[in-house]
């Protein structure tokens, strides 16, 4: 197959999925952030993608739902939700793309031996998580005048079990899925 349509079409199934599953989320009591699967997609597909290819999804992604398509968690969609509680975490799922998918190009670059390379790969996803983290904290906590630590007991805290959970699986499913998708696409 032709690299650039096998780049659109990794591109696209990524944005596909995104806009698929992050709608689904899971309301927590303590937070008015809910529990989504947007960032376990972003560690999948930036672990399989690369850099450029999982940005520009997940970008692909952020645009669709500002333009109105109900992509956000709970259908959600439009600038106002990038700009409400929330918004702060869907732009920090750029750096989690950055994060997960550096982390799996060094460790391919660098590193022979398979753990070595998952090490690396978890490294950057955590990284990429803790700057999305951190991105989304600092905005929940302007938009709804709180203290920077109580945002975080609000917007991070309850997440992080759930986060560690995402990355574990997702790292067990790379090598399958990457075998796959290079067998279909």
């Amino acid at each position: 197959m032709n690299s650039n349509i096998r780049n659109i079409t990794q591109i696209a199934i990524l944005t596909a999925v995104l806009c698929v599953l992050s709608p689904l989320t899971v309301n927590i009591p303590v937070s008015p952030v809910p529990i989504s699967f947007a960032n376990f997609v972003i560690y999948i597909f930036a672990g399989l993608l690369g850099i450029k290819k999982s940005i520009f999804g997940v970008l692909i992604y952020l645009l669709l739902g500002m333009a109105g398509l109900p992509v956000f968690s709970k259908g959600s969609a439009g600038i106002g939700y990038i700009i409400g509680p929330t918004g702060g975490y869907l732009i920090g799922f750029l750096f989690c793309s950055l994060g997960t998918s550096l982390g799996s190009e060094i460790g391919k670059k660098f590193f022979n031996s398979q753990i070595l390379r998952i090490i690396i790969l978890v490294t950057g996803m955590v990284l990429g998580t803790i700057i999305c983290y951190f991105i989304g904290t600092v905005w929940l906590s302007y938009l709804n005048k709180l203290d920077f630590d109580k945002a975080l007991a609000a917007g991070v805290i309850p997440f992080i079990p759930g986060d560690i959970v995402k990355i574990i699986i997702a790292v067990i499913l790379i090598i399958p899925i990457k075998k796959r998708l290079e067998r279909i696409i």
